[in-house]
């Protein structure tokens, strides 16, 4: 369920009811179903319902539960305003950190930090349960690091995932980059909501 408690969700639920479904569905690469007022996300690999009227997110994929609960935050915040933000844009292919983003000095303080560590110890000696933990969010394997994936938390914003292996001499190490085109999309809050759903849901 979406919750409507939260003013950020609240004010996008406003503005996505203002909007031609046509103008979002070309803008954010998503679907539109006239007979139920509804869109249809896809965020990694999984199909979501976003019902204008009911205000609520719902999916039937078995892997959903995850994304609508114990990320529910992060995900239903991400997922409201991409649908409000979103432009009609291609991706550059070309990587980015956090830190190099407008705003993205947030990404380096207090309880903005990524828990990159986290996922980093969690497959420091365990490439192949990286891989296919990814692929299982129907993530995209690249050819940085040790093992990279790109992930699609939503059509058009793509996160590369890059895990460098432990060794004798340094401990794993987990980057995280957006395409460059992000912060043409979406606040640097919302980008922020979107990198930490991508890191929490590797784990």
């Amino acid at each position: 369920m979406a919750g409507i408690n939260n003013p950020g969700e609240d004010k996008a639920w406003d503005i996505l009811g203002t909007l031609k479904p046509a103008d979002v569905c070309r803008a954010a690469s998503v679907a539109f179903d006239a007979a139920s007022t509804s869109y249809r996300v896809t965020s990694f690999g999984m199909n979501f319902i976003v019902s204008v009227p009911e205000k609520k997110i719902s999916s039937t994929d078995p892997g959903s539960a995850v994304l609508l609960g114990k990320l529910g935050s992060f995900f239903r915040l991400s997922v409201l305003w991409y649908l409000v933000s979103a432009k009609d844009m291609a991706c550059t292919g070309k990587l980015v950190n956090l830190e190099y983003i407008s705003g993205g000095e947030i990404f380096t303080r207090g309880s903005h930090v990524l828990p990159l560590d986290s996922v980093a110890n969690k497959f420091r000696k365990n490439r192949e349960g990286f891989i296919e933990k990814g692929k299982s969010l129907g993530g995209e394997i690249m050819t940085f690091g040790d093992a990279s994936l790109r992930l699609a938390p939503l059509p058009r914003i793509p996160v590369t995932l890059t895990l460098w292996l432990e060794d004798d001499e340094f401990p794993a190490r987990l980057d995280l980059l957006f395409d460059s085109t992000c912060d043409m999309h979406l606040p640097t809050d919302i980008i922020w909501s979107i990198a930490m759903m991508s890191v929490l849901i590797m784990l």
